[in-house]
């Protein structure tokens, strides 16, 4: 132990850039089993990292772990936790959780057995911690990190503390926000270069190989987190670049099932399912007219999850389209729900119709309302594109 406990004290004092993600405030810390998921290579290491900084700076009873570390090859974790315990220990943190084997089972009994210590752990997205499973559905909170919103990259590289703003705020006083945050900068300025290479924080520490970094996160999540926590064999991986291929390569791609499932040569019910497996890992994203994520039902559309990814992925064949409507649906569908909308592009929160374009973009009709590209402020029902990137 006393090796990890080593490695935690060197981590505390490694000084290299960071983004402080509001998700620390949003927390409920008093939860015993917490869990943070989210995309390979969005931050959850640095966010446990910086948990520990911020809340447990040289406290003795927290200690943060790898679960990649080949002592726990050896090491189970409710043996660990119960010497922790017993040492003083108040709080683990235990990095990569679907990493290791029987993680729910023992979860479940250092809660029950430990009833002072709190467990903090990460986890890919697909990981079901909750859906199904018995043992921790009623304990454990579940948390997603998402990649940095607009807001948070136009804050890191200029220097500034925008504060985020809801939908409804937005919707009813945007032009009075849009002028207070144009007179001390020009969001403009940097949307493009956050639309290629701003929504995950490779660009802290990696300037010069983002799209080379992304790739490879990308090939992870499907070889590990879509084929490996699926139970998928490894044989079919080529399947599922292939139809990642097609979806980047048409987005916003109206599936036709038929069609993919002889281009990829396997079944429909199969496409469905790396559809939905590839959703869950938040490679992209689906758009239904009732809100609800059929597993039967086929999506309206199909969008890559976040509009990095179609750089990474598929830069030739990018639309100012495509681009702007990923850019929405992903700063819009964090926090509310999104439906195909029958004469706009999406339906947001169960009443607002938003058409997403260029600059002299207009609502579809009366009392609904445009989302457009390269304008600083708009007017009555048109507001700036950029402006959705305050969401979160």
């Amino acid at each position: 132990m006393q090796n990890l406990i080593n490695i935690h004290n060197t981590l505390q004092e490694q000084t290299k850039k960071t983004i402080r993600r509001e998700l620390l405030d949003e927390i409920n810390w008093d939860d015993r089993i917490i869990g943070i998921k989210g995309f390979r290579g969005v931050g959850k290491t640095t966010f446990l990292i910086d948990l520990v900084k911020e809340k447990f700076l040289n406290d003795k009873t927290c200690l943060y772990v790898n679960l990649n570390n080949f002592y726990f090859a050896k090491r189970k974790i409710i043996s660990f936790a119960d010497e922790f315990y017993k040492t003083g220990g108040k709080t683990l943190l235990l990095d990569q959780i679907h990493k290791y084997p029987d993680w729910a089972s023992e979860l479940r009994t250092c809660f029950d057995n430990f009833p002072e210590l709190k467990i903090i752990f990460s986890a890919s997205p697909v990981l079901r911690v909750l859906e199904g499973n018995n043992q921790l559905n009623e304990i454990a909170r579940i948390y997603h990190l998402e990649g940095l919103s607009f807001r948070e990259y136009l804050n890191y590289q200029s220097n500034m503390n925008f504060r985020r703003y809801s939908i409804q705020e937005i919707v009813s006083n945007h032009i009075k926000i849009a002028q207070e945050i144009t007179q001390d900068i020009k969001p403009l300025a940097f949307f493009n270069d956050y639309l290629k290479e701003g929504f995950y924080p490779y660009f802290l520490n990696n300037n010069g190989f983002y799209n080379e970094t992304l790739l490879k996160h990308i090939n992870l999540a499907l070889e590990i987190d879509v084929t490996y926590l699926n139970q998928i064999d490894l044989q079919y991986l080529p399947k599922l670049r292939k139809l990642l291929q097609i979806i980047a390569s048409q987005v916003p791609f109206s599936p036709n099932v038929s069609k993919l499932s002889a281009d990829v040569q396997t079944s429909r019910a199969t496409i469905m399912n790396y559809l939905r497996y590839m959703k869950n890992a938040r490679i992209i994203n689906m758009l239904f007219t009732n809100g609800n994520e059929d597993e039967i039902k086929k999506p309206d559309l199909v969008y890559l999850h976040n509009t990095n990814l179609m750089y990474a992925i598929d830069p030739g064949n990018i639309s100012s389209k495509s681009l702007r409507q990923t850019f929405f649906y992903n700063q819009v569908g964090y926090q509310n729900q999104i439906k195909s909308s029958g004469k706009a592009d999406f339906k947001v929160a169960d009443q607002y119709h938003f058409s997403v374009g260029g600059k002299y973009s207009v609502p579809a009709e009366a009392g609904y309302f445009a989302a457009a590209d390269m304008i600083e402020v708009g007017n009555e029902n048109v507001i700036p594109l950029w402006l959705f990137g305050f969401l979160y």
